[in-house]
């Protein structure tokens, strides 16, 4: 009466994208992670465009936008109208669709580059080590390809006025400051903020994820592709929230420095400590909650959806030193 269990197979599972070709290997390897990077990124970043555009505010105009996330939405809204919650689209997912290519592509490379350095067993006693050295280098390369559509998002995002769009803001900031010091004056808040960033969310999501797999009692090849999903959904919400905590400071200072020219002849140096000063410690961590919210949010929709790709393209060649 009931089919039997190889017919439901035969005739309903959707067989592996991967499963007759040969496992990808060398640059076509690589370039499948950086495709999944940057998906994971350019999506996840897109999806929280509002909630950014809410941060950055309470951010800048501390003295306007007082009354917390919830509060923030209705006051933008309130003001401009509910499409200015989409302010910063274009360069956030465009900018982010570079970064994650060269994040995680990145990352991958240089833990490969230094696990055959090491070797494998000297390599998974130093895994930790090697985690942060290899999203470090990952990360100072992908910022440079995010700083000037980061620069062009937060002056969309703190003068709506400044242009229409990605273009427009793009051209604009290019032809008045120049690529340098219109592009590239965020460069070092930045790496302030990126780099201790991306440290900490590869590291504390290899451990974590290290640590959920060892209780499970199962090798990781073992993992049903659900199970894994949940898996680096929970491994990313503590690396998320720990990678915004740490780089809190910076991403403030990038906001600031972003807002505005510098006077003629000031110094990136002098301006990051002049702002600082000014916020204090407090002032650094303004919109720390709603930056946990979006960053834990977004780091556990990026590692998911990183996985889920990189098992589609076949990309699951990358070198395990966990333990």
């Amino acid at each position: 009466m009931f089919p039997s269990q190889d017919s439901l197979k035969k005739n309903f599972i959707v067989p592996s994208v991967a499963g007759d070709v040969a496992a990808p290997t060398g640059a076509s390897l690589y370039a499948r992670f950086a495709l999944a990077g940057a998906v994971c990124c350019a999506v996840t970043h897109g999806a929280m465009t509002p909630v950014d555009v809410v941060k950055t505010r309470i951010q800048l105009s501390p003295e306007i936008y007082n009354k917390g996330m919830i509060g923030g939405f209705r006051q933008v809204i309130a003001a401009e109208g509910a499409g200015a919650l989409l302010t910063g689209f274009g360069p956030t997912a465009a900018g982010y669709f570079l970064q994650g290519a060269f994040k995680f592509g990145g990352y991958e490379f240089w833990k490969k580059t230094a696990i055959d350095i090491l070797g494998a067993e000297k390599a998974s006693e130093n895994r930790t080590a090697i985690y942060l050295g290899s999203s470090a280098i990952a990360e100072f390369f992908a910022d440079v390809a995010l700083c000037p559509l980061e620069a062009t998002r937060i002056r969309l995002v703190s003068q709506p006025t400044f242009a229409s769009g990605l273009l427009g803001g793009f051209s604009r900031i290019l032809k008045e400051e120049g690529a340098i010091k219109g592009f590239y004056s965020g460069f070092g808040p930045i790496l302030l903020k990126q780099v201790p960033y991306t440290m900490a969310k590869f590291v504390v999501f290899e451990r974590t994820t290290e640590l959920i797999i060892k209780q499970m009692g199962v090798a990781k090849d073992q993992i049903a592709p659900s199970t894994m999903t949940a898996v680096n959904l929970s491994s990313g919400i503590v690396a998320g929230t720990v990678a915004a905590i740490v780089s809190q400071p910076a991403d403030t200072l990038l906001s600031k420095i972003n807002k505005q020219k510098g006077a003629v002849g000031e110094s990136l140096t002098s301006r990051l400590l002049s702002m600082a000063g000014q916020l204090g410690v407090k002032g650094l961590f303004l919109g720390l909650g709603p930056r946990i919210v979006m960053v834990a949010t977004l780091t556990a929709g990026q590692f998911a959806i990183y996985g889920d790709i990189k098992r589609v393209l076949g990309a699951t060649g990358g070198v395990e030193i966990s333990k």
